[in-house]
Parts: structure tokens; C-alpha cells; sequence
């Protein structure tokens, strides 16, 4: 058996599933750069980048109907906020670790030197081009069957530490239950051109500055204010 071969006797072992065309998971596991040094195993454009787009709306899709269903009583923005706690880069690169994607992965010679192997990037779209390739080879079960576990730990995990809550919400429940105060946030400085606007918010409690932070949009830098007050105050005060 060839390593390519093993690679992907490798993948399906973890997933449970045999594809009925390998062709797909060979072409998931395929980047962009290592199409452009192999042109002759398939062309320019034989890489991930495609099956990428169609995993991803996939597994949005899944996630979202998977947490209607188990959180009935969670209303729209608490519901929205987790699924994209769940499906962002860093969650997702996680799962491509655990299915050991990243090993597989067929990278060109400069980005693998580079690090490419583990770079949460690339594991993210390798994690989402092999969902593609699940449900073209498999249907929307092939995939929800082996991930749901998964994503059911990650949700309770998350639930448990509320991560699902944006920076200023929490920063707020915190200060208005050992305070007793509500944060108060002031835009103070703005700067750069009006289509390239960089704001610095701060965030007050009581007289204390609790935190700053900066953004393209003033919403964007408060809540960076938020979680700078967070690491900085809220959890080191007694």
C-alpha cells in the first residue's frame, strides 16, 4: 500500500466510513499549494478550495438544525452565537486534529516547510472540504452520525464556560453581580481615514478604567474593551 493510500485508509478508519469514491477524500485532503506544484496528477485547479465552499454551508446547515433541536428554550442570539462559537476556525481545526487530517494533508514543498501542516487554516478547510466530500459521497447521515458526538461535547463544554456569550454580556453579568455597577463604555479616540476608521473604545466601572480595546467599528472595539476588562479585572479580582 502506498502512503497516499495509507493516508487515506488512515482517514477512514477515524471517520467510521468507507467512502465508495476515495477520489473525493484524495481531492479534500489536497491543497491549493500542492495542486500548483503537481499539475500533472489533475490540473491546477484539482485542490480542496471547492469542496471547502460546500462543506462549510453543510455544516452550518447541521449545526444550526442540530441546535434547534437539542435547545428549544435557547432563543435566536444565544442559538447564533453558538453556532458560531462551534463552527469557527479554531473549533473546527480541533476536530481536523482528532481525525488526524492535518497528517494527510497534501501540501505543496513551501508550505509545509512553512508549518502548513498544522496551521488551524488549513486544518479548518481540510475539516470542511471533507464534509464536502461526505456528503457527496455519502448524504447529510454519513456526516451528522460520526460528528454529533463531537459537537455535542463541544456544546456542553461551551455552555459550561458560557464562551457562546459576546465579551460585553458577560463582562456586565459579572460587574452588575460583584459590583454592583454597570459598565460604562466611551469611544476616545478615533482615527485613520472615514473608509478605514480605526476606533479605541474603554470601559468603565464605577471610576475604574476596567479595559480598552480597538476595532474597525465602534460595536467591534467595544466588545474588544469588554474582553480586555475580563482577563485584565473581572477574574483577578477577589
Amino acid at each position: 500500500m502506498s502512503d497516499a493510500e495509507d493516508s487515506l485508509s488512515i482517514i477512514q478508519d477515524n471517520l467510521g466510513y468507507v467512502f465508495q469514491r476515495p477520489d473525493l477524500l484524495e481531492l479534500a485532503l489536497t491543497h491549493p499549494s500542492y495542486a500548483h506544484e503537481h499539475p500533472e496528477e489533475g490540473g491546477d485547479t484539482y485542490h480542496n478550495q471547492r469542496l471547502e465552499f460546500l462543506g462549510d454551508a453543510v455544516l452550518d446547515f447541521l449545526v444550526a438544525a442540530w441546535l434547534y433541536r437539542t435547545y428549544p428554550n435557547f432563543p435566536e442570539g444565544p442559538l447564533t452565537r453558538l453556532r458560531a462559537t462551534l463552527v469557527r476556525t479554531t473549533t473546527l481545526a480541533e476536530l481536523a486534529r482528532e481525525i488526524e487530517l492535518g497528517s494527510a494533508l497534501r501540501l505543496g514543498r513551501g508550505e509545509e516547510e512553512g508549518g502548513g501542516r498544522d496551521r488551524a487554516a488549513n486544518l479548518c478547510d481540510v475539516l470542511e472540504a471533507t464534509v464536502g466530500a461526505l456528503y457527496i459521497d455519502g448524504g447529510l447521515d454519513a456526516i451528522w452520525s460520526r460528528m454529533e458526538p463531537w459537537f455535542q461535547t463541544q456544546a456542553e463544554a461551551i455552555l459550561a464556560e458560557r464562551a457562546y456569550v459576546d465579551p460585553k454580556s458577560r463582562f456586565q453579568e459579572w460587574a452588575q453581580a460583584e459590583i454592583g455597577a454597570t459598565p460604562v463604555y466611551e469611544i476616545v479616540r478615533e482615527e485613520g481615514p472615514d473608509h478605514a476608521k480605526m476606533f479605541t473604545a474603554q470601559v468603565r466601572v464605577e471610576d475604574e478604567v476596567a479595559g480598552r480595546g480597538r476595532g474597525a467599528s465602534k460595536r467591534v472595539a467595544e466588545q474588544a474593551a469588554a474582553r480586555s476588562a475580563l482577563n485584565r479585572y473581572a477574574y483577578r479580582r477577589p
